[in-house]
């Protein structure tokens, strides 16, 4: 007997391994398929993820909180009006806090247009307000006098400072991955559809399955045979 050679004998089992079994190919269902498949496509039809919204509601509450603060902070030194002319129009980098609201500013206008407007995916743009951040507070709170001006010089650069890294954290480890994640799955939803679609190119109606009646009990030819097999043997 002729035997197969190795090679063809090896990429005879690696393409059967590769190939789904009949066990896994009847087990796969079209309507949950469909259904998944649909469910995907109607989040994409939102826009966003709720992840990601997650996400820009964060940013916008690190503006709201940082602003509260600083009109806070305004209030405690003899009221908003005096205080916010001495700090805006007046501007010194030593003793101002008005820097550290445009700071929560351009971190605000940076992400929520590359991550809500334009959807980005991808994390150069929170590393690039983290790192300008956390190099403007280094700098502001090594040169300036912030220290001796109450709790507000330590609260105010701290809070952003924390802030900025938990939306780093965030994105790089929430949303980024939780997205990619989905879209995987999105993939092998609609890949195992198309598979179904041509393993079982259409469902069978309830008219194409035949059974045979039932013979109905004590018919004339049962009552024949039954005659027959009683008759003597001569």
């Amino acid at each position: 007997m002729n035997r197969i050679p190795a090679d063809a004998e090896n990429a005879h089992s690696s393409s059967v391994e590769s190939c789904p079994s009949l066990r896994d190919v009847h087990s796969i269902n079209p309507t949950q398929l469909m259904a998944r498949i649909e469910s995907y496509e109607g989040r994409e039809k939102k826009g966003i993820s709720d992840v990601r919204r997650t996400f820009c509601l964060f940013v916008t509450f690190d503006l709201l909180f940082i602003t509260l603060l600083w009109i806070i902070e305004l209030n405690v030194k003899g009221g908003i009006e005096t205080t916010l002319e001495k700090e805006v129009l007046h501007y010194d980098y030593s003793s101002s806090y008005f820097d550290i609201f445009l700071l929560a500013v351009f971190r605000f206008k940076v992400l929520i247009l590359a991550y809500a407007m334009c959807r980005l995916r991808h994390w150069w743009a929170i590393a690039f307000t983290t790192a300008v951040t956390s190099a403007f507070l280094l700098a502001k709170v090594i040169i300036s006098q912030l220290f001796s001006q109450g709790a507000f010089g330590y609260v105010l650069p701290i809070i952003s400072f924390i802030l900025a890294w938990i939306e780093t954290w965030f994105l790089d480890f929430k949303v980024l991955p939780q997205e990619a994640e989905e879209e995987n799955r999105f993939l092998i939803a609609q890949d195992a559809s198309e598979r179904a679609a041509l393993l079982h190119p259409g469902v069978l109606s309830d008219g194409q399955f035949y059974s045979p009646p039932e013979s109905v009990a004590g018919s004339d030819e049962d009552s024949e045979e039954k005659q027959d097999s009683e008759k003597p043997i001569v």
